[in-house]
């Protein structure tokens, strides 16, 4: 049937052009349109944006402003010994506040009392005994009846006992020999990176010794801070006799004009002669190469230690002539109090205290702030 009229339609005339015209995809309805729903219907293209002129300035939009993040300020030397004395805070001051608040007036058994407290606080002994005799004797001269002021009074006393000694590293030639003293583990070869660290960062110009030859991988770990802190180390074979080294380091001192030779020397003390003769050797090797220079002995010891560190100190300080104390690692420990009997005890003064990790946690020793750190305001 469509054929017939197809053909009929040819016969009667031509075939309308709009009925070849190609149709819309998509189902053909009645009405001869494209179904809306159907499927495979193309989109509709948007229209391009309009471009403007040419020549025309085209407006930009200004870029977001970056969120200010807020960095911590960075705490100062005082925050920083307060936080690492925290440990050692608690400790001391919750065992003697417990004594003044036991006690309604100041009488023999608060002195008893108030001397064991400061015993567990690792004082010693001797010290705790000098400290509570003289807190008696001020008590009666200055006829205190009220616990706050005698604590006070203690606070002044220990205060005192600190500020003992130059706790300043004396620098007065050039250059001046640093020879750092310690049995393994205290934190000695940290000690020197930080404190090089310390002294360049003051201007200076540092040359280091790697004269601890008989422990194994020292140089290894002194060759790393001098790098890192971009200096001169010098270093010769494992075992090699440690004044070759300083003889050595001397010669490199003063070809660089070095401010400060910082010598790893000694580390350990199983035989105090062997020591002794050691140290003797190398003071004469300094003596001959670097007449007049300033020598600073500084002994590290570790706080975490306790009772065993002040062993440690008097030991060494019968074998070498120890001009301060380096004590570190104080912000891991309650027996920051060995501080206090170390300087009464063997008259040694503190010149550094570690109390963090960080390369600037290597503090200058001030007894009045130690004190403070130790007290809280209350």
């Amino acid at each position: 049937m469509a054929l017939f009229d197809f053909l009929k339609k040819k016969k009667d005339g031509p075939v309308p052009a709009e009925e070849f015209a190609p149709q819309p995809d998509g189902i053909i309805g009645e009405a001869g349109e494209a179904l809306e729903d159907a499927p495979g219907q193309a989109e509709p293209v948007p229209a391009p944006e309009e471009l403007p002129p040419e020549g025309a300035e085209v407006p930009h939009e200004p870029a977001p402003e970056p969120e200010y993040v807020e960095k911590p300020a960075k705490k100062g030397l005082f925050s920083r010994l307060k936080d690492g004395l925290s440990k050692t805070r608690d400790s001391f001051t919750g065992k003697v506040d417990s004594v003044f608040r036991a006690f309604a007036k100041i009488d023999d058994d608060l002195y008893d009392e108030l001397e064991e407290a400061l015993i567990l606080a690792d004082i010693g002994g001797q010290t705790s005994m000098e400290i509570v005799d003289s807190l008696r004797e001020r008590v009666k001269e200055k006829r205190i009846t009220d616990g706050a002021a005698a604590k006070e009074e203690l606070k002044a006393i220990i205060t005192e006992i600190l500020a003992g000694g130059d706790s300043e590293l004396r620098l007065d030639t050039k250059p001046t020999v640093v020879l750092v003293i310690g049995v393994n583990g205290v934190g000695k070869t940290t000690t020197i990176g930080k404190l090089t660290n310390r002294l360049k960062n003051e201007g200076k110009t540092v040359v280091l010794a790697a004269a601890d030859t008989f422990r194994a991988a020292a140089a290894d770990q002194l060759e790393i801070w001098a790098e890192r802190n971009g200096v001169q180390l010098i270093r010769l074979t494992e075992g090699a006799d440690p004044a070759a080294v300083i003889f050595d380091g001397c010669g490199a001192a003063k070809k660089r004009g070095a401010d400060v030779l910082i010598c790893d020397t000694a580390g350990r003390l199983h035989n105090k002669r062997n020591l002794m003769e050691e140290l003797k050797k190398i003071y004469r090797v300094i003596e001959r190469e670097l007449p007049g220079a300033r020598k600073e002995v500084l002994l590290v010891l570790d706080a975490t230690t306790g009772q065993n560190a002040v062993n440690q100190a008097e030991e060494f300080n019968k074998a070498a002539e120890l001009t301060g104390i380096v004590l570190t690692k104080l912000d891991g420990t309650a027996k920051g109090g060995i501080v206090i009997q170390i300087i009464q005890k063997l008259g040694v003064p503190v010149k550094f205290v570690g109390v963090g990790e960080g390369i600037d946690d290597l503090q200058p020793f001030d007894a009045a702030d130690f004190a403070a750190a130790l007290f809280p305001e209350e």
